[in-house]
């Protein structure tokens, strides 16, 4: 029976005691006692790191600890990876916010333990800078107290951003416990930050030397385009591996019985996916895409249904949704021109804290041919809407220019047209008229939405092209891509037992 394990509130104590002793003796008068202090320190420094790496001795070879200093069901790259690491065998500690609830495949894998932070706030009084310090003060001490926690890994796996101060305390602990740091940089959080501030703000100045100077101390970094690679090497001195974001096998297009069913729920709550007027009350389900023959049960299409678009979001500055309200404005005036154009029932999903705003506008608009709903979907629900929908739209402008948006990863796994607004490493995952249409104003998406939607439902047309070559050019899925990518980094780096 192995020994019990010191608990994390003795090391704590002894750190009270020791700060205790130093101002007792350096605030006395005796010249000759300043060294017992330094003594104090030095012993609770040694026994600190003592119960690190003695409190998961033997436990490293096959344990990982992704981290994600934001909700674990918004961020989905961090759950395929805990996915993928417990099907190559490896015990995972997911660490994160519990905010939004996971896909049922973290859940109910037993190698996969979840455990929930809060998300800390500063100081909510003064000026906005003592709010980041003291949230950056408070969340350092929670992200060490909280892994501390955990059984020693080999690995720490830590999305990046928000790296501050959460890089720098996973590098301290990987030191002290004897195991390695891995960054995925999914973008640069400096250029988050300078979304909201000048880029010469002090914040931003200071945020973009944190990353560049804890960056590197890292032992493996990941990165989500090639661009990111070449900016990494090039202005940081860091050699990245790139994981391109693949959609995982859920991803996919749904058969016409799940997408009714689905639209079945949705009706339930959302009145664009229910039937109109005197179609209501006809035999059998009907949604306002689908019906069932009350007879023989089986599914069909209405045959003048609405076209269903969707787009996805986080509601954050670098997307900005007045671009699409203003193509659908113009899509609607065009519909009521006749131009041969179908209505069109919008479905923009996420969270995030400009959605509260962009509500208010979409409640200002006139429309009648066009239908906005903003729900929040359940993880299992997105991969189905996607599946079931016509086209997608993703107005995502990466902060850095250096990042992918995964949305379309997802989209392209379903098979789903992408109409996508333009910046600079886009071309690495959207290619204009070969896979999707790539737009630069809200002008150009209203006039890619009339000629993709030009005589719809009927087969034939740009839409119905679209979507068959993205069937014929299915890539890697997220399983086969890690393994190929990112096991055998984790594997060269993992002790041997």
């Amino acid at each position: 029976m192995a020994a019990p394990v010191p608990s994390t509130s003795l090391v704590v104590v002894s750190s009270l005691i020791a700060a205790c002793l130093s101002v007792f003796y350096l605030t006395s008068g005796s010249s000759t006692c300043h060294l017992v202090p330094l003594s104090a320190l030095a012993v609770c420094g040694l026994v600190f790191c003592g119960y690190l790496r003695w409190r998961g001795a033997g436990t490293a070879e096959r344990r990982v600890c992704v981290v994600v200093v934001g909700d674990i069901g918004r961020s989905p790259r961090m759950q395929y990876h805990a996915l993928s690491l417990s099907r190559h065998g490896y015990q995972v500690d997911l660490v994160g916010f519990l905010g939004t609830k996971p896909h049922n495949e973290v859940l109910n894998e037993e190698r996969i333990t979840i455990t929930a932070m809060a998300d800390v706030k500063g100081v909510q009084v003064g000026p906005r800078v003592v709010s980041y310090v003291t949230k950056v003060i408070a969340q350092s001490v929670q992200i060490l107290v909280t892994l501390m926690e955990t059984r020693r890994p080999s690995h720490i796996l830590l999305q990046n951003p928000p790296g501050l101060p959460s890089m720098a305390v996973c590098w301290l602990l990987c030191l002290l416990r004897g195991s390695r740091l891995v960054v995925d940089w999914h973008n640069y959080g400096f250029t988050i930050l300078a979304l909201a501030h000048p880029h010469t703000h002090p914040l931003v100045r200071l945020a973009q030397w944190y990353e560049r100077a804890v960056g590197p101390l890292a032992a493996l970094h990941l990165c989500v385009s090639e661009a990111m690679k070449e900016d990494l090497q090039e202005n940081w001195g860091i050699r990245a591996t790139t994981l391109y974001d693949r959609p995982p096998a859920i991803f996919k297009e749904a058969p016409l019985e799940l997408r009714h069913q689905l639209f079945l729920r949705l009706a339930q709550t959302l009145p664009s996916f229910r039937t109109r007027g005197e179609e209501a009350g006809g035999a059998g389900e009907r949604t306002a895409f689908t019906l069932r023959d009350p007879v023989d049960q089986s599914v069909t299409w209405r045959p003048h249904r609405p076209a269903l678009l969707i787009s996805s979001t986080s509601w954050t500055e670098d997307e900005d949704f007045s671009v699409l309200l203003k193509a659908l404005e113009e899509y609607e005036r065009c519909v009521r021109e006749e131009r041969g154009l179908p209505a069109l029932v919008c479905v923009i999903t996420g969270k995030g804290p400009q959605k509260e705003y962009y509500k208010k506008l979409i409640d200002g608009l006139h429309l009648e041919h066009v239908q906005i709903c903003t729900p929040w979907l359940e993880a299992e629900d997105y991969p189905t809407l996607l599946g079931s929908a016509d086209l997608g739209v993703c107005l995502h402008r990466s902060s850095s220019g250096l990042d992918l948006p995964m949305k379309v990863v997802d989209m392209f796994g379903c098979c789903l047209p992408v109409c996508a607004i333009h910046y600079n490493c886009l071309s690495e995952l959207v290619k204009h008229e070969e896979n999707g249409l790539v737009f630069r104003d809200s002008q150009e998406l209203a006039s890619q939405l009339q000629a993709l939607l030009s005589g719809f439902p009927r087969a034939g047309g740009r839409l119905e092209d679209f979507r068959r070559s993205l069937q014929t050019s299915r890539g890697q899925r997220w399983d086969d891509n890690w393994t190929q990518t990112v096991l055998p980094l984790i594997t060269m780096t993992t002790p041997s037992p």
